[in-house]
């Protein structure tokens, strides 16, 4: 009778130290991930998403644009926050007032976007959509980044104003299907930033969305840190100051004015 509430004491004691490592651990993960994203129980945030460029109504949202702010409203709840929905139309406070997702590279239908890009993304460019070549394109590093049937590309940032507060996040995808592919890069991989840059380091990350057309958002792999080049002006790039780093797959460094 003893051996069996020794056995059975045992068995409590090693169920309570594993039940409580793993709270511990969950507890731990949640605190880095609300770090990470400038959240905390109870916080509100915002998502920012420009209109549907084809649509006459100024509500309209592209159908991918909601599948990213599906992700990006799920970081919020598992961090015990909630998001409310911002329209480009509509006023979206001061920077840093509150953690902001803002969906969508900069155009008519993308202010805020714009707002970023000028402001703070300065070594960024999007260049204007052509109608006739139906050309779409970002330059960064002295690189630029064309849109193809083949190939999307999405710019990943996370950055404060001036004043600090919380962080933004940039999701500008070169289409709707590049911004629902870079809400789930980080919805996925927001650990693994979380590790290279911690809770208080801007980034910048382009991400390269192949064929779309056939895998979706299902292959999404990084194709460079631009993190030094996209804060500054682009005149302080050209000017030979900093070194574009390439980190993709060991891929050769990319070359000055090098397409994709």
């Amino acid at each position: 009778m003893g051996d069996l509430f020794i056995n059975l004491l045992a068995s409590v004691i090693a169920g309570t130290a594993v039940w409580l490592a793993g709270f511990l651990l969950r507890r731990r993960k949640l605190s880095r991930e609300r770090a990470f994203f400038g959240l905390t129980a109870g916080a509100s945030c915002l998502l920012v998403v420009s209109r549907h460029s084809s649509s006459p109504n100024e509500s309209s949202v592209h159908r991918r644009d909601v599948a990213a702010l599906v992700e990006l409203a799920t970081i919020a709840r598992e961090c015990g926050a909630h998001a409310d929905r911002v329209g480009e139309s509509q006023p979206s406070g001061e920077i840093g007032r509150l953690t902001e997702f803002c969906v969508g590279g900069p155009g008519e239908a993308s202010p805020r976007s714009a707002t970023h890009v000028r402001t703070i993304l300065k070594g960024v460019r999007y260049a204007e959509f052509d109608p006739v070549e139906r050309r779409l394109a970002f330059t960064v590093g002295g690189v630029e980044y064309v849109f193809s049937p083949e190939t999307g590309y999405v710019l990943l940032a996370r950055f404060w104003g001036p004043a600090g507060g919380h962080p933004v996040f940039f999701i500008g995808g070169l289409s709707a299907g590049s911004n629902l592919a870079g809400a789930r890069y980080l919805a996925a991989r927001h650990a693994e930033l979380d590790r290279t840059y911690g809770a208080d380091r801007p980034f910048a990350l382009v991400l390269r969305i192949v064929e779309p057309a056939a895998y979706g958002t299902d292959f999404t792999e990084l194709v460079a840190d631009v993190t030094e080049v996209a804060f500054k002006p682009a005149v302080e790039v050209a000017s030979g100051d900093v070194d574009l780093q390439q980190v993709a797959g060991g891929d050769a460094p990319f070359e000055e004015g090098r397409r994709h």
